[in-house]
């Protein structure tokens, strides 16, 4: 059984390339101890609302910070976002929205639901690796959490 106790970090992506790479960059800098990663949004919700296969998981050790991807299988990432904002227990979790898309819409739909920032993911691998690190080194260690 995987100790979701230690969860510092959810990585909703459906992408294994992108998925793995952000592993690296994350791991190479010991930003976490642990990374959960699922690769569509209904598996998110389930994830973070205890629910299916993580029936007991204990809601109130959440992630610190959830990466979500906005273009995913089962259930958008804005939807997904639309669903961690809107409940109690899971509102001041940060999201940070990780995409490749630069599209106007999406970056305003994303803030307009609570996103707390919005990453669109570089194209090449050392600006790709770079920004995930900036990224965790932010959240995962100047951010102080409200819990």
């Amino acid at each position: 059984m995987e100790d979701w106790e230690a969860v510092d970090v959810l990585l909703v992506e459906d992408n294994p390339q992108d998925a793995e790479l952000i592993h690296r960059a994350l791991k190479k800098h010991n930003l976490v101890n642990r990374i959960h990663t699922v690769e569509d949004g209904a598996e998110a919700v389930d994830f973070l609302f205890c629910r299916k296969k993580y029936a007991d998981r204990d809601m109130v050790q959440g992630p610190r910070v959830v990466l979500l991807d906005l273009k995913l299988p089962k259930m958008n990432g804005l939807d997904v976002l639309k669903s961690i904002k809107a409940n109690e227990h899971t509102r001041s979790i940060p999201v940070v929205v990780v995409t490749s898309s630069r599209e106007d819409p999406d970056i305003r739909a994303a803030y307009a639901l609570g996103a707390n920032s919005y990453v669109v993911k570089p194209v090449d691998f050392k600006g790709f690796a770079e920004a995930m690190s900036q990224v965790g080194l932010y959240w995962l260690l100047v951010n102080q959490p409200y819990r």
